[in-house]
């Protein structure tokens, strides 16, 4: 149960499959105002923040209580939009975002230059995911920017996938939250970082490493590449 009372003013119900365009747009200019908007994700809700702004990368650390070694996955609306993020994008994460992308597969990729060290945690990395959950792919789409996708909870805390079950702390601190009514909760996205060879899994989630390991393998023996 949540330490206090949640402010219902800033709680605004969402319909899971068809979120209403107003209320995407209200989420989305909260964010780009370096605003902090609490979203649906398949399994658990995710903290949203603009991810190309430092100063509201700071405060979804502050607000996590987030250690500054572990860096913040973020979500994007297409592929189009890892020009402005990553170095580049080998072949194999082509073949990987065409299989999987939207969905659970969050790829591990060479950060762009300039891109916000405690973003990256000064790994150098950046985990990129298109997300399927209707409202988080229409709020990265309306805020026309990365948004981060770290789950809402305190770092250490298991994910919520009900808005009541959230740290009252936690609630005060979002400057709105999008409530799409309980989650099926489980294992959030798997990540892979595609910088190395072969690809390494640093956390097996909802797709499972051997279903990866085929689709490489199926691409390496047609031989065919993915091209956008």
């Amino acid at each position: 149960m949540p330490d206090t009372p949640l402010e219902i003013q800033r709680v605004i119900q969402v319909h899971p499959d068809h979120p209403d365009t107003d209320v995407i747009n209200q989420a989305a200019g909260c964010i780009k105002n370096r605003g902090v908007v609490i979203f649906p994700t398949r399994c658990l809700y995710g903290l949203a923040a603009d991810a190309l702004n430092p100063a509201a990368v700071v405060t979804i650390f502050s607000i996590k209580k987030r250690k500054k070694n572990n860096p913040l996955l973020v979500l994007i609306n297409s592929h189009t939009d890892l020009e402005g993020i990553v170095a580049g994008i080998p072949d194999q994460a082509k073949e990987l975002m065409h299989t999987f992308w939207p969905g659970s597969l969050t790829l591990v990729f060479e950060a762009k230059p300039g891109i916000c060290d405690l973003l990256t945690a000064g790994t150098g990395k950046i985990g990129v995911r298109v997300p399927a959950h209707p409202v988080a792919r229409a709020l990265v789409k309306a805020a026309g920017r990365p948004i981060t996708g770290t789950s809402a909870n305190l770092s250490g805390s298991p994910g919520c996938s009900c808005i009541s079950d959230m740290p009252g702390k936690l609630i005060q601190a979002a400057d709105m939250i999008l409530d799409a009514g309980t989650l099926k909760g489980g294992a959030g996205s798997t990540i892979l970082d595609i910088t190395c060879d072969p690809p390494q899994v640093l956390r097996q989630g909802t797709v499972p490493s051997d279903t990866i390991s085929q689709t490489l393998c199926g691409a390496i023996k047609t031989g065919k590449k993915v091209t956008f």
